[in-house]
């Protein structure tokens, strides 16, 4: 018997395809003193992981970059990570854009965000360049 919360939440992937341990966190905990899971994560429905697409699609600044980051830790608990090579970055590809994996979220999710990101950071270059000042890498 698993615990359905308040609100809709994203539809089971098929047997196989995922190892994103949702059913794990729908499932009860055992014991009273378990801390309850943080299904914050399964709230980034199909549809909803669309219209995240989409938004990050129309990103027009660095700011608008880290508003979109703060969002995602504050409503889903996900943390999205923009690293910087060591050895430099010539092209959007010298960035390592990753959704730290967690329970609940979907591979699929955690593939599709970064290359959407990455496309847009390719069409936006500035803001690669906001990104890079504000790690004190273009040495400004």
């Amino acid at each position: 018997m698993s615990v359905a919360p308040p609100f809709p939440i994203r539809k089971e992937c098929p047997p196989g395809a995922c190892v994103c341990g949702r059913e794990a966190l729908l499932a009860p905990v055992a014991g009273a003193e378990a801390a309850p899971a943080d299904l914050r994560v399964l709230r980034l429905t199909r549809e909803e992981e669309r219209k995240l697409l989409d938004h990050i699609g129309a990103l027009a600044s660095y700011a608008e970059l880290l508003t979109l980051e703060q969002r995602l830790r504050a409503q889903l608990g996900v943390e999205l990570r923009i690293t910087p090579s060591a050895r430099g970055v010539r092209t959007v590809r010298g960035l390592a854009i990753e959704l730290l994996e967690r329970p609940g979220l979907c591979r699929k999710t955690r593939e599709a965000v970064p290359a959407a990101l990455r496309r847009r950071l390719d069409q936006q270059p500035e803001i690669v360049y906001a990104l890079l000042n504000a790690r004190d890498l273009l040495g400004d």
